[in-house]
């Protein structure tokens, strides 16, 4: 059973933590010209949350934070960031909850940005209702939701939730 709250500025460390751990699942998978050590520096999550992405984490009594996910409104839309397990929690339904948790938060149509080659985590929102975005649409979304630079564009997929499909 986890707690879900929002992460504030004393859970900086462990939402350090939890990212680079759960990020480690990409290592070997991503394009290597992706992959960096530590995956996620302390300046780009102060970055992300300058940019306004809102943390939100999964407590247990136990283990403490086990899971993170990132809120960002954005225009129209809201986007789902950063989105990781604890590898030792991974597929206990932590990411689950914290889905789940943060859509109660927006009426506004979701957008998740994620590796083409993470096909798990394509999986997961797949599981939870988003569907893929193909086409030159996904480099357009990308461009307009992300600031990314254009070699992460060229590797990676847009999932949208059902509100996003519905709001045509």
């Amino acid at each position: 059973m986890v707690t879900i709250r929002p992460c504030g500025a004393a859970d900086f460390a462990d939402v350090y933590a939890v990212c680079n751990d759960g990020a480690s699942a990409y290592r070997g998978v991503i394009a290597a010209d992706q992959w960096k050590t530590p995956y996620m520096p302390e300046s780009e999550l102060r970055d992300e949350l300058r940019a306004g992405v809102e943390f939100f984490g999964a407590f247990d009594a136990q283990h403490g934070l086990v899971g993170v996910m990132g809120l960002q409104p954005v225009g129209d839309v809201v986007l789902i960031r950063h989105a990781y397990t604890r590898t030792n929690r991974q597929r206990a339904g932590v990411g689950s909850a914290l889905l789940k948790h943060l859509q109660s938060l927006t009426e506004r149509p979701i957008l998740v940005g994620t590796w083409r080659a993470a096909t798990w985590a394509i999986q997961f929102y797949e599981q939870h209702g988003f569907r893929m975005i193909e086409g030159p649409q996904r480099e357009l979304l990308l461009r307009q939701y992300w600031t990314i630079p254009q070699r992460q564009v060229e590797e990676s997929v847009v999932l949208g939730s059902t509100r996003w499909f519905g709001r045509r």
